[in-house]
């Protein structure tokens, strides 16, 4: 597809979008912020505060995710993100394969637009969209390269879920001292 916008992508795929969680949703929850960001933070699935406001990360693990912006100089205008499912699952629950896969054209399209040098998973459940193997306790913070048939970007970094800090303290160091590492990234570049 050839979209002159991102607001033209999302429209197109929310239109055509068969996955079920549609349903239930109250509205498709769109990637947000710089089309034209170096970076991609890809988390997992619309919470119900997402999924009132249409916007991805913006309750607790959004807020923890701006803190940590903040300690590598960066902000939300800097970078876009988005989730693998675009529809907020029932109950909060974790989205499930076939979800993943209903909305996984939606998700290249929107990072072939934007393009990004890196893309960051957001918890085990973006990285495994992608890494299907791997553990999220082996790999996070690390770079994880690999060459997608249709997925421009080959550039990939694991992190814990923000919102996986707000339920385990210990947690929350581990994840400021992997993050810490992504301008080591472009630094490289």
């Amino acid at each position: 597809m050839n979209f002159k916008t991102l607001t033209e992508l999302h429209n197109f795929y929310d239109e055509a979008s068969k996955c079920d969680l549609k349903k239930t949703a109250t509205q498709a929850v769109f990637g947000a912020g710089n089309p034209e960001s170096k970076i991609v933070f890809i988390g997992e699935a619309p919470g119900k505060k997402e999924d009132e406001l249409g916007v991805p990360f913006v309750g607790a693990a959004g807020k923890f995710l701006d803190e940590m912006l903040a300690e590598i100089k960066m902000n939300r205008s800097d970078i876009y993100i988005t989730n693998t499912v675009k529809y907020r699952p029932t109950e909060n629950r974790d989205p499930t394969d076939e979800e993943k896969e209903a909305c996984k054209e939606w998700l290249y399209e929107e990072l072939n637009f934007i393009k990004p040098k890196l893309i960051v998973f957001l918890g085990r459940h973006a990285m495994n969209t992608f890494f299907p193997v791997e553990k999220i306790s082996e790999v996070h913070g690390k770079i994880l390269s690999k060459k997608f048939l249709n997925l421009d970007t080959q550039n990939f970094f694991a992190l814990y879920h923000p919102a996986a800090a707000l339920y385990n303290g210990g947690m929350r160091e581990t994840l400021m001292k992997d993050f810490k590492k992504i301008p080591l990234f472009f630094a490289r570049q």
